[in-house]
């Protein structure tokens, strides 16, 4: 997928890699799971995703139980979920996924980020053409498993592409598939350490190194912004 990828990749990484971030948004991403589908994880996939992603993220098992708890809240009952789209510096785009109990708050300091930083606000929908909803599944390269028999057991539920980086397997499939795919992972006895539906970038852009860095500022502010859960961009 390119340098710049991956170089985006592992600061996205390190960046969540701060508990003072990831765990407020792990835990509230359990929450509105659990308002939305119920807080049985069996019967609920959106929380079982949710639940299995702050494992791997090693949110402590209270941290969990009380996120899930906090569904049948006043608390929960107010935050709603609310997607921003935008654009930034050098043609960079951004698909913004936030869970709020203030809208007005949200899309204000957005607007303050952005607007200091090369950026703007798009109206909603504007870049439905630049960013396709998939389902990605990540887990470890499972010891004595074959990964072309593996593939081929994916393409049944759903695999439209596998690719291997650092002994990390990436499965990517239309949104639909997710719980076949899902599914068929456990099935082959694999643990995902991460899964969700993502956008990906129809058309991604390569920048330069400097490019990419005003990119990255913008992009760590927003990411900071409490109200923000996850940023899509894209970089190439």
């Amino acid at each position: 997928m390119g340098r710049a990828f991956e170089c985006r990749r592992r600061a996205k990484e390190s960046r969540w890699a701060t508990m003072s971030k990831i765990f407020p948004k792990l835990s509230r991403s359990i929450t509105l799971a659990a308002k939305a589908g119920g807080p049985d994880p069996d019967s609920n996939a959106s929380l079982r995703v949710a639940i299995q992603n702050a494992k791997a993220a090693n949110l402590s098992k209270d941290n969990i139980e009380n996120a899930i708890k906090r569904a049948s809240g006043h608390d929960a009952a107010n935050i709603t979920e609310v997607a921003y789209e935008a654009k930034g510096p050098h043609g960079s785009l951004f698909y913004i996924e936030c869970a709020t109990d203030n809208t007005n708050r949200s899309i204000g300091n957005l607007k303050v980020i952005l607007g200091k930083n090369g950026g703007e606000i798009v109206p909603s929908g504007a870049l439905n053409f630049m960013f396709t909803r998939k389902s990605v599944i990540e887990f470890p390269m499972p010891a004595g498993k074959d990964l072309e028999e593996l593939e081929f057991e994916l393409i049944d539920a759903g695999l439209e592409e596998l690719s291997v980086d650092e002994g990390v397997v990436s499965v990517i499939g239309d949104y639909t598939s997710f719980s076949s795919l899902c599914a068929a992972i456990e099935t082959a006895g694999i643990t995902p350490t991460k899964s969700g539906l993502q956008r990906l970038p129809t058309q991604p852009i390569e920048l330069t190194e400097e490019q990419i860095e005003d990119v990255e500022t913008l992009l760590d502010k927003i990411e900071d912004d409490d109200d923000v859960q996850v940023v899509y961009t894209n970089l190439g």
